[in-house]
């Protein structure tokens, strides 16, 4: 009876080990692993994370709990080492934050999942198909609605009358700055407007400033580019001592002290995101998840950089402000 007694018992235990491993290895499983490639700085988007970050805790992911989010911030010549870092931490699903980081992610790998968040040009950067049927491993949100640049330059004529030449700073690096140029100069063509394309090379505004005063510029575009909005501060600044009234396409940047920005509510999109990774989590193909464009736009005007600059911001501009900055 003692001998059975104790088999039974060595039994149970082995049993309940057993158990306890298979338990451990599901909860294991059930823990997804995102990585979260970004151009900017840990402090430079830390809203916009937080809004990706809120749209997953209310799909029910709890980082720390059932995910873990990777996250690598770097400069444009770093994309390619930090992708290749996620990738060999072998993560579920990388999320990127720009055409850029895109790209490096969708040269790192063809199997992991890659979602965008706010990519300016999709087609042209990571050579979809289609919008629609985007393909391979690669699908998001697109930043571009066609309406936006000639929405941009609209405000500046409106702001500034008297003035019929605009000169367009382009990053070089942005990946989509090709699209974006030649959207921008068919708006300034409708609005009967003289176009300066200024490219801006290694953060240089001083320069781009210089060179857009000395052409005569009244007034000047700011085209998206990441590395514009992670080095906002330095960007406006340089616009104030210039004395020239500049347009922007984030709200961060006006935030930051420049004139006026109309674009995407990009946190909308980081919001929309966590949703395709929920998706893609659950077993969807990315390749049959369209590119989606944005839903929601915003419009800041900062009537303490127009005191500065001696403007006084039309009331029916004003009206037409999601936000006043005063």
């Amino acid at each position: 009876m003692r001998r059975e007694a104790t088999k039974l018992i060595f039994a149970l235990g082995a049993w309940l080990v057993v158990l306890c491993t298979n338990a451990e290895a599901q909860q294991a499983k059930a823990v997804a692993r995102i990585g979260f490639l970004s151009g900017g700085s840990s402090s430079s988007e830390l809203s916009l994370r937080e809004a990706f970050r809120q749209g997953l805790r209310d799909l029910g992911y709890i980082p720390g709990q059932n995910v873990s989010i990777e996250e690598r911030f770097g400069a444009f010549q770093q994309f390619p080492r930090l992708a290749a870092e996620l990738v060999g931490l072998k993560v579920d699903l990388i999320v990127v934050t720009g055409g850029a980081t895109a790209l490096a992610a969708k040269n790192a790998t063809k199997t992991i999942p890659i979602v965008m968040t706010v990519v300016g040009d999709p087609v042209g950067t990571v050579v979809f198909a289609s919008l629609s049927k985007p393909g391979g491993n690669v699908t998001g949100f697109s930043i571009m609605s066609p309406e936006l640049s000639g929405k941009r330059l609209e405000l500046l004529k409106e702001i500034v009358p008297g003035n019929s030449r605009v000169a367009a700073f382009a990053s070089a690096t942005a990946p989509s700055r090709t699209l974006m140029v030649k959207e921008t100069q068919e708006a300034a063509r409708s609005l009967r407007l003289q176009l300066q394309i200024i490219e801006v090379r290694q953060g240089d505004f001083e320069t781009a400033f210089q060179t857009a005063t000395k052409g005569g510029a009244g007034a000047v575009s700011v085209l998206p580019a990441a590395n514009f909005i992670s080095r906002r501060k330095t960007l406006v600044d340089v616009a104030a001592k210039n004395r020239l009234p500049a347009m922007y396409d984030d709200r961060q940047i006006a935030e930051s002290g420049g004139l006026m920005s109309y674009g995407p509510d990009r946190s909308d999109l980081y919001r929309r995101s966590a949703g395709y990774v929920d998706k893609i989590l659950k077993g969807t193909n990315p390749a049959d998840l369209p590119v989606e464009q944005p839903r929601k736009f915003e419009f800041v005007v900062n009537l303490q950089a127009a005191k500065l600059l001696g403007l006084t911001i039309p009331p029916n501009v004003l009206a037409r402000a999601d936000k006043v900055i005063k």
